[in-house]
């Protein structure tokens, strides 16, 4: 590894920039749609992903170092309280993962950004599942 991953735009470089965030989120939705485990958290969703594919993916975009795009066109991020309307179980946070962790093999990442980029997302996945506990008890 030559660089750092999560300093400055590395990661997202690293992700192939917007474009390879985007190939990255359309095939995580695809794994959404089509793994049974995946089923509840797809229902949550509405039946077009649309929005949530450019929220995630603008999203992802500045969480990696790259442009704050989440900002400029939805406005502050609020991930655990926004996600607290839902209970939203550990079970539910092991299906999302297991998605974006299929989504991630099929990206051609190098192995230690792909490792790297899931480790990174099981922190807001388990803050989710934590904000959710608090509100639904």
């Amino acid at each position: 590894m030559s660089e750092q991953y999560g300093v400055g735009d590395a990661s997202y470089r690293a992700a192939g920039g917007l474009q390879g965030l985007r190939r990255l989120v359309d095939d995580f939705y695809r794994y959404m749609d089509e793994l049974p485990q995946a089923a509840e958290v797809r229902a949550m969703h509405p039946a077009s992903l649309a929005l949530a594919r450019d929220k995630l993916a603008c999203f992802l975009s500045g969480w990696l170092g790259g442009p704050k795009l989440f900002g400029e066109k939805y406005g502050p991020i609020a991930i655990p309280s926004f996600h607290a309307q839902w209970p939203i179980s550990a079970e539910h946070a092991e299906a999302w993962l297991s998605c974006m962790q299929q989504a991630i093999a099929v990206q051609g990442y190098a192995p230690d950004f792909a490792d790297y980029l899931l480790t990174q997302l099981r922190v807001p996945a388990q803050r989710i599942v934590q904000a959710s506990a608090a509100r639904h008890g």
